[in-house]
């Protein structure tokens, strides 16, 4: 049985309920709120495992709870899922910009919930226990410090979010190679994870986006899928 924490964040009753019975079902701590402001109290005085947040809240909105918890240095590791029933790309990628590690859209399934909150858990312990052997990546102007979860453009910081994180390393590794996007999925979130192949295409965009320029170093292969270039 799962032993994780996990803080929900929604203004709608009925739904913190659903989640709260189904991720207790399956023996995570959960705790909910119902709006920006106690979601950013709470995290301060018992930190959790794992956060599920609701992009639409009143007053502070997702958005902001999850900038501010990335940018400050006790919090910005705590994983984020956010939830919106937003589906335009621009909200989605948004939400990954300011550092949200994965998203799911409504309405959703609960079992989908915990199909995402079980791959993220599982992404973040292992980039937390991996790379003894290999710990820093380096690719024209990038370099990826896998102990540290760190990336660098130049001598510039980026902050990627988890999943983020792992495509580019996963690149990285093999720099050249042409990946499909179920093979993306299934090398940074496992086999018969539930995501669609769009969404993997908005995950891309935001870290284009965040490398800046070095973004342009990951290809669209027509028809095939993503590469990272070589030389």
């Amino acid at each position: 049985m799962a032993k994780e924490t996990v803080l929900v964040v929604d203004d709608e009753e009925d739904i913190l309920e659903l989640i709260n019975y189904n991720l207790s079902k399956e023996g995570y701590t959960v705790h909910t709120v119902t709006s920006g402001e106690a979601a950013l109290s709470h995290v301060l005085r018992h930190p959790p495992d794992v956060i599920v947040l609701d992009l639409m809240l009143p007053g502070v909105d997702g958005i902001e709870v999850c900038r501010r918890l990335k940018r400050d240095d006790a919090t910005r590791r705590i994983p984020v899922i956010m939830v919106t029933a937003k589906t335009e790309d621009a909200d989605i990628v948004t939400g990954l910009e300011v550092g949200a590690d994965d998203y799911v859209t409504k309405p959703f399934s609960p079992r989908v919930l915990i199909a995402h909150l079980r791959a993220l858990i599982r992404r973040m312990t292992e980039n937390d226990t991996s790379s003894a052997e290999e710990t820093s990546l380096q690719l024209h102007n990038i370099t990826v410090d896998i102990a540290r979860h760190e990336v660098n453009v130049g001598n510039d910081i980026v902050n990627l979010s988890a999943t983020e994180f792992a495509i580019l390393e996963f690149f990285m590794r093999n720099p050249g190679w042409v990946f499909s996007r179920n093979r993306i999925i299934d090398s940074v979130k496992g086999k018969d994870y539930p995501v669609t192949e769009r969404s993997v295409d908005v995950q891309i965009l935001g870290l284009r986006k965040k490398l800046g320029a070095a973004g342009d170093l990951i290809e669209t292969v027509r028809g095939v899928g993503y590469r990272i270039r070589a030389n």
